[in-house]
């Protein structure tokens, strides 16, 4: 199929095979650096484990290529994923960014037409590949994959698979175990597209130089039941479950050496260049993984990028953080506003935080969130400025604090953002067109609202969208309804 002559995108004359690089979402995007004679295969391969193609437009003269996903969420993902892994064809860089279109419009229904075959054939016959590799991805597999460290010479840690894996998804639980003298573990990413991926991309790859061969396979459970959340087990959705007894250390028939530093080549990478023989068991073709694998450390702070400066504030970002864990304090870089430092509770609230705000859409921009360097967030000396004391904030004695209370049922309702949430703390006075002018009046659009059956203090709003409900909740959480009641929003795992 030859797609470089069609000519019109939006109804214009012809392509911008030139545009800057763009932070606002879209479904269509754009691709630079091509190899000359790369297939249409060769460019769906990039985009079909993120979800469906509606279009494809390569203009091979350029080395460029158009792609419309079908969802904008996929478009998001896929961005998101190629940020942290550079995608390869045949050993040559890609690069992805949103395009300047919304929309690809072309009336080669042939080329397009055969666009569908071509993602349907690869999908069918298992024979999808990932950034150029050959690898098969299946659709409809498990979110859990089952994970065995072989050649394993260095410690492999619950921490250093969630820094490895989390590079493809959320990571929501991990299980670590040892079985016939093997170190193993089950992982569940949030989805199985992202389980998918990271099975593409990482099976057979080593994490430390020349040793520690990641061998992984789907496993045949659908989800995992984590009881304690210590140094074998993690459940990032559940903050509350307890230590549990920790075993002796497992002796993986390996001599093991001493704990820190030391132990711990300095990358996990993908030798690209180097032949088999110079590093045995490394992979020699894309993708290649620019991940840094330190020592696990405890981080409870979190670094909060790509924030639209002229909406963002402490208490903003104090409120929807707050969903995943007590944050302790906030502060927002005074020569570099778009970025934010966030000082969780903990290490467990910081990764649950993480794994479900990165990448959401917050006052109109994608954020991204990652684990800080910064073991505290630092207070303004006396001689600050008054905006820059403005800029930071210290929310440890807050009220609003949601898992302040041992046990508290809060723990077992965290939920990733959605376009519904649930509302509770509702006065009986207090009626459904109330609230829903509440809402309305703050500029959201209620698409359908519900009270619990057996308990009238609850009831369930959805918006417009997910970005919609994000908002929603920074702006209504704790609004006051009576002289003693105070609205809670949270987000919520139902649909109306």
């Amino acid at each position: 199929m030859s797609t470089s002559n069609l000519s019109t995108v939006d109804g214009t004359d012809r392509l911008c095979v030139s545009e800057r690089a763009q932070c606002v979402p879209s479904r269509v995007l754009h691709l630079r650096q091509l190899p000359a004679d790369i297939s249409e295969q060769e460019v769906l391969s990039l985009a079909l484990p993120f979800g469906r193609v509606s279009k494809l437009i390569t203009l091979k003269t350029k080395h460029q290529a158009f792609l419309e996903m079908a969802s904008e969420e996929a478009a998001v993902t896929m961005v998101n994923y190629y940020t942290s892994a550079t995608p390869t064809v045949r050993n040559q860089p890609i690069f992805i960014q949103y395009s300047t279109h919304r929309e690809l419009k072309t009336d080669n229904q042939r080329a397009q037409a055969s666009l569908q075959a071509i993602s349907a054939a690869a999908v069918h016959s298992g024979s999808m590949m990932s950034a150029g590799e050959g690898r098969g991805l299946a659709p409809g597999q498990s979110p859990v994959l089952r994970i065995i460290v072989e050649n394993l010479f260095y410690p492999v840690t619950l921490e250093v698979l969630q820094q490895i894996f989390s590079k493809f998804g959320s990571v929501l639980k991990i299980i670590t175990f040892t079985r016939n003298n093997q170190f193993q573990a089950l992982l569940q990413f949030s989805d199985a597209v992202h389980a998918q991926h990271a099975k593409a991309s990482l099976d057979g790859q080593n994490i430390y130089n020349g040793c520690c061969t990641l061998r992984i396979d789907f496993s045949k459970l659908s989800a995992l039941n984590v009881k304690y959340n210590n140094d074998k087990s993690r459940d990032f959705t559940r903050a509350d479950l307890p230590t549990g007894e920790l075993e002796p250390a497992a002796a993986f028939g390996v001599a093991l050496p001493p704990y820190g530093a030391a132990a711990f080549p300095p990358t996990f990478h993908q030798h690209t260049g180097l032949s088999m023989a110079a590093v045995p068991g490394s992979l020699v073709s894309p993708p290649r993984v620019s991940l840094q694998v330190v020592p696990p450390a405890v981080h409870s702070v979190l670094l909060v990028s790509n924030l639209n400066p002229e909406s963002v504030s402490p208490h903003c970002l104090f409120i929807l953080f707050g969903v995943y864990g007590d944050v302790q304090r906030v502060k927002i870089l005074f020569n570099k506003k778009e970025n934010a430092l966030v000082q969780m509770s903990d290490a467990t609230q910081a990764q649950l935080a993480m794994s479900h705000l990165n990448g959401q859409r917050l006052h109109g921009n994608v954020i991204r969130v990652t684990l800080s360097k910064h073991p505290v967030v630092q207070l303004p000396r006396g001689g600050a400025g008054q905006e820059e004391q403005a800029l930071t904030r210290d929310f440890s004695g807050s009220a609003l604090h949601r898992f302040k209370k041992p046990g508290s049922k809060n723990f077992n309702n965290i939920f990733p953002p959605s376009a519904t949430l649930h509302l509770s703390n509702i006065p009986s006075s207090v009626s459904e067109e109330v609230l829903k002018d509440l809402f309305s009046s703050s500029g959201f659009t209620v698409k359908g609202f519900k009270f619990f059956q057996k308990d009238r203090k609850m009831a369930l709003m959805q918006l417009a969208s997910v970005e919609e409900a994000i908002e929603a909740l920074i702006a209504l959480h704790d609004h006051q309804l009576d002289h003693n009641q105070h609205l809670r929003v949270s987000f919520s795992k139902s649909t109306i």
